[in-house]
C-alpha cells in the first residue's frame, strides 16, 4: 500500500533516529572544532616565528591537508592505518581525530594570516615599551588579530559541519546513515519518502549553516566598516 511520503518521518521512532544522527554530526564536528581550533591557534603563532625549518614541516602540514580530499584521509586514518599500526578505535573517535587535524591545518593558516597583518606600528609599539616575545604575542598582536580571524574562522566551521556528510561513508551513525537506512527499510511502503527524508536532512543543515554564515558575513562587515571609517 502506497502511504503519503511524509509519514515515514513520523513512523515508529524515525524522527528520534534523525535527530538522534543530528547529534552525533553536531558532537563530531563541535568536539573537532574545539581540539583544531586549540591546536591551530598554536601552530599559527609558531608560524610566524623566524624558524626556517620549523615553519616549513608547518606549511607541510597545510598544504597535505589541503591537497587530500577529505574522504580520502577519513579512508586513510579508518580503512589503513588501523591495519598497519595495529590500533582500533571507533569510527566516530576516527573521524573526530581527522576533523581535528584539518581544522588546525586551516585554522593555523588564518592565525597566520591574522598575525602578520596587525598593523607594523602596533609590534613597533609593543617592543618600545619593553614587551617580550610572549607579552608581544599575548598582548599586542593575538588581542589585535582576533577581529581578524572570526569571520573566516566561523566560514571554516561551517565547511566543518557540511563534510561531516561524509560520516557515513566510514560506517559512523551520523543523520544521513540514518536517514539512508529509513529509505532502504521504508522503500516500498514509502516511494517517495526518500525526498521528505532528504529534505528533512537538508533543513537540518540549514538551520545549523546558514545562521553561522551569516553571522560570519555581518562581522566581517562590521570590520570594513570599522576599517573604512
Amino acid at each position: 500500500m502506497d502511504h503519503s511520503g511524509i509519514s515515514v518521518l513520523f513512523e515508529g521512532t524515525n524522527f528520534q533516529r534523525l535527530l538522534g544522527g543530528l547529534w552525533v554530526t553536531v558532537r563530531i564536528a563541535a568536539v573537532a572544532l574545539i581540539i583544531g581550533l586549540i591546536l591551530g591557534i598554536m601552530l599559527g603563532v609558531l608560524r610566524t616565528f623566524k624558524n626556517r625549518p620549523l615553519r616549513v614541516i608547518l606549511r607541510l602540514y597545510l598544504e597535505f591537508f589541503r591537497i587530500v580530499p577529505t574522504v580520502v584521509l577519513l579512508f586513510l586514518f579508518y580503512y589503513i592505518l588501523p591495519r598497519q599500526m595495529n590500533f582500533n578505535l571507533p569510527g566516530d573517535q576516527l573521524a573526530t581525530l581527522v576533523f581535528a587535524l584539518w581544522v588546525a591545518a586551516e585554522m593555523s593558516d588564518i592565525v597566520r594570516g591574522a598575525l602578520i597583518s596587525v598593523p607594523q606600528h602596533q609590534k613597533e609599539s609593543g617592543k618600545a615599551i619593553g614587551l617580550n616575545r610572549y607579552q608581544l604575542y599575548r598582548y599586542v598582536l593575538i588581542p589585535q588579530a582576533i577581529s581578524l580571524e572570526i569571520p573566516a574562522t566561523i566560514n571554516l566551521a561551517t565547511r566543518v559541519i557540511k563534510t561531516t556528510s561524509l560520516l557515513m561513508l566510514i560506517s559512523v551513525m551520523d543523520v544521513i546513515n540514518i536517514g539512508q537506512q529509513i529509505i532502504e527499510a521504508n522503500n516500498h511502503s514509502h516511494p517517495t519518502g526518500v525526498f521528505w527524508v532528504y529534505g528533512l536532512i537538508f533543513l537540518f543543515y540549514f538551520l545549523i549553516d546558514y545562521p553561522l554564515s551569516w553571522w560570519a558575513k555581518r562581522l566581517e562587515k562590521k570590520r570594513l566598516e570599522r576599517a573604512n571609517g
